[in-house]
Formats: C-alpha cells, sequence, structure tokens
C-alpha cells in the first residue's frame, strides 16, 4: 500500500511539475504577444502623428497659397482702380482744356464782335 501512494505521490508530483512548464510557456508566449501588440500600438501611434504633422502642413501650405493669391488680386485690382482714376483724371483735365479753350475762343469772337459793333 505504501508503494501504491508512493506512486501516485510521484504521479501527482510529475502531473504538477508538467502543468508548471505548459502554464510558464503559455506566460511566456502571452507575454511575447503582448510585446509585439504594444510595438504594433506605438508604430500606429506614430504613424498617427505623422499624418496629423502632414495633415496640418498642407493645410498650412494651402492657407499660404490662398492667401498669396488674394494678396495678388488684391493689388492687381488696385492697380486697375489706380489706372482708371488716372484716366478719369486726364479725360476731365482734357474736358477742362476744352471749355478753357472754347470759353477762350468764344470771349475773343464776342470781343471781336464788340469792336466791329463799335466801329459801326
Amino acid at each position: 500500500m505504501r508503494i501504491v501512494a508512493l506512486l501516485s505521490a510521484l504521479a501527482v508530483a510529475a502531473t504538477l511539475v508538467a502543468c508548471g512548464q505548459s502554464s510558464q510557456q503559455a506566460a511566456d508566449k502571452a507575454k511575447a504577444e503582448a510585446a509585439k501588440a504594444a510595438e504594433a500600438t506605438k508604430e500606429a501611434a506614430k504613424a498617427t502623428v505623422e499624418a496629423a504633422k502632414d495633415a496640418t502642413k498642407a493645410a498650412a501650405e494651402a492657407t499660404k497659397e490662398v492667401a498669396k493669391d488674394a494678396a495678388q488680386a488684391t493689388k492687381d485690382a488696385a492697380a486697375g482702380a489706380a489706372a482708371a482714376t488716372g484716366t478719369a483724371v486726364q479725360a476731365a483735365g482734357d474736358a477742362a482744356k476744352a471749355a478753357g479753350d472754347a470759353t477762350k475762343e468764344a470771349a475773343d469772337k464776342a470781343a471781336a464782335a464788340a469792336k466791329e459793333a463799335a466801329k459801326k
């Protein structure tokens, strides 16, 4: 009976040792998988940060280009308005000169007519 008890105890001990090794292997495998998952998460976070940086940079460049185009359009509009104003001023000056010339001519004719009338 002692031999049966001893053999049973050895069988139980061997079973526990075998289970302990399996448990350790499973724990090591789980630890390795967790490390892989952590690394993948780290890489995904890094990629997300890079994508956000690229998107921000692209938005800033687009905004810069739009602002540059708007500034050029404003500058062109101002130049066009200045040219139109200059043309209008020139036309007004020409009209004033023509009116002055016509007035002088009319005054000269009136003076000449008055001299003629005074002679008669």
